[in-house]
């Protein structure tokens, strides 16, 4: 988490070297968002200074023609294999309100803990202008923070119909996790 080697006054950092994940604990994981945190923390270190690489949570996105695929933290294997108890649930919601014009199907896959209802990953694909790359963002920040699906539900988030909904497309996903959860239907 220093980003020290096991070589005195050699530190770190990027694509060479395996990285702390906040759910997975230590892992190989080359993103560009990650190595630039772990070369602030190896650069500040090697200048005397004593901070901690915080965590990834893997937040990736891609641009595919007009299509924009997001994911964050777990998909339901990769929970499994780190021992929680995952429940995977699909849903989709709409960029912003319907009646608005030119509204724009997400499809969302949202994974969560059936013990604590812990959020441990999203994935996102829509269509290019749904903000699909930001709304991972959303879902990254309640994985740092260790949210549940309910406080990812209850999260004051920002509305207008040209541009969202009441419900965001985030909680709307998160809602259906809860839904289905109680309903007693698993996948």
């Amino acid at each position: 988490e220093a980003m020290r080697t096991g070589l005195p006054h050699v530190w770190s950092a990027g694509d060479g070297v395996v990285t702390h994940h906040r759910l997975m604990g230590v892992t190989y994981l080359p993103l560009g968002t990650t190595a630039h945190k772990q070369g602030r923390v190896a650069g500040e270190n090697a200048l005397g200074g004593n901070v901690r690489f915080a965590g990834s949570v893997g937040t990736q996105v891609v641009k595919v023609f007009d299509l924009v695929a997001s994911r964050t933290g777990l998909r339901d294997h990769e929970a499994l294999a780190h021992g929680f108890s995952p429940e995977t649930v699909a849903a989709v919601a709409d960029d912003h309100k319907r009646y608005y014009p030119g509204a724009q199907p997400i499809s969302i896959r949202i994974t969560g803990d059936t013990g604590d209802g812990r959020l441990l990953g999203a994935q996102l694909v829509g269509r290019l202008g749904t903000e699909t790359a930001k709304r991972v963002d959303t879902y990254a920040t309640a994985l740092y923070a260790g949210l549940s699906m309910e406080q990812v539900s209850e999260l004051d988030l920002s509305y207008t119909p040209p541009l969202g909904s009441p419900w965001d497309a985030v909680q709307v996903a998160t809602q259906q996790w809860t839904r289905t959860l109680q309903a007693g239907v698993h996948a």
